[in-house]
């Protein structure tokens, strides 16, 4: 271990703006500098007996800022060069890009990240199938305790608040309706707008949103907390494969209960309706039964269920695919927990989109 000299000597003064230094020139004696040496434009190092690095990183610094160096022998001006050499160079600073020209690079990038997002989305469905492939031909692989277990979580556990939602949305367009078609004398058709409105499209696209906003979290925490603890390489380790572990019974859960959901949604949906049109508009509960099944078309309801399946393999392809991409720290496991409901909902809402688009063209 380096010890301080017993009497490091360095003389220092300033004359007519010039640093004269003489005699040890270390970096035991750099704190011995007077206070104005840093004003100095010339440095005078002719009566130095040595330098170090520490010394002749001082000195390259002066000399980048202007001040002149006169005095140094041969194999100081060396060491001086080690050290210019050794410093690190700053960037290059780029030219800013024009405005058009950033504002469609921005474009680019956003367009290129969000195809090799769908890359990997298609990635992990297939992964997906591939495990329900293998579950079909070798049963014995397929963990039926898991599928139960999230089925009750992912199902059951989301009826009352998909029933509470869809209960007061029916309330709500029983009474907007109502306001509206009483300046027609048309109140009777509330029915009409209720029973189409949650059969084909606010039924199972809130349930869809919701279940979004509730499972697709709880996957990504789920798979990404045992990714931070290791346990998926523990896993693939004990040769059991994630795919079938981990992914295969969590969406498959999510394709069995959303249509489950879906029709609690309705009937809760029309049992809100219906009670609101007995309250503000004298529509009696046998009416509004009459009405429905009259007037209303079981395509609706096909229509609106058919959505979710769909619905349900995309929010657990996201929360699976965002599960296995957290990293190893809760930063990244809270940043993909948020990318994933947003995810995921915006999905299901450009593929409610999608099916509506669909379902006009082919007539249903």
């Amino acid at each position: 271990m380096a010890s301080l000299p017993a009497d490091p000597k360095l003389s220092a003064a300033v004359s007519d703006g010039a640093l004269l230094l003489a005699g040890e020139f270390t970096v035991w004696t750099l704190g011995q500098l007077p206070p104005e040496a840093g004003a100095a434009h010339r440095l005078e190092l002719s009566g130095l007996t040595r330098i170090d690095t520490a010394a002749a990183w001082y000195l390259v610094g002066r000399e980048r800022q202007g001040a002149q160096l006169d005095g140094l022998t041969g194999a100081q001006a060396r060491l001086l060069d080690t050290v210019r050499q050794a410093l690190p160079q700053p960037d290059a600073e780029t030219a800013a890009l024009a405005g058009w020209r950033r504002m469609l690079e921005q474009t680019g990038r956003r367009m290129a990240a969000a195809l090799l997002f769908l890359r990997e989305i298609a990635e992990y469905l297939g992964r997906f199938l591939a495990a329900l492939a293998r579950g079909i031909r070798h049963p014995g692989d397929f963990r039926f305790t898991s599928l139960v277990y999230h089925c009750q979580e992912t199902g059951l556990r989301a009826v009352p608040i998909v029933a509470l939602m869809s209960f007061l949305i029916g309330i709500v367009l029983a009474f907007q309706g109502a306001v509206q078609l009483r300046q027609f004398g048309a109140e009777v058709f509330v029915i009409d707008l209720i029973a189409i409105s949650i059969l084909r499209e606010l039924g199972i696209l809130l349930t869809a949103i919701i279940v979004a906003g509730r499972t697709a979290s709880a996957l990504t925490a789920s798979i990404g907390s045992m990714k931070m603890n290791e346990e998926i390489d523990a896993m693939r380790t004990l040769g059991l494969d994630p795919d079938m572990v981990l992914i295969l019974p969590r969406v498959l859960a999510l394709i069995i209960t959303l249509p489950i959901l879906g029709l609690i949604a309705n009937i809760a949906g029309l049992v809100g309706g219906a009670l609101m049109s007995w309250i503000e508009l004298g529509i009696s509960p046998s009416m509004f039964r009459y009405r429905l099944l009259a007037d209303t078309s079981v395509d609706h309801v096909i229509v609106g269920l058919s959505k979710a399946p769909v619905f349900a393999l995309i929010i657990g392809v996201i929360g699976c695919h965002a599960g296995m991409k957290v990293g190893k720290d809760a930063e990244s496991l809270g940043a993909e927990t948020s990318r994933a409901v947003v995810n995921a909902i915006f999905a299901v809402i450009v593929a409610d989109a999608l099916f509506s688009i669909f379902f006009s063209e082919v007539g249903l």
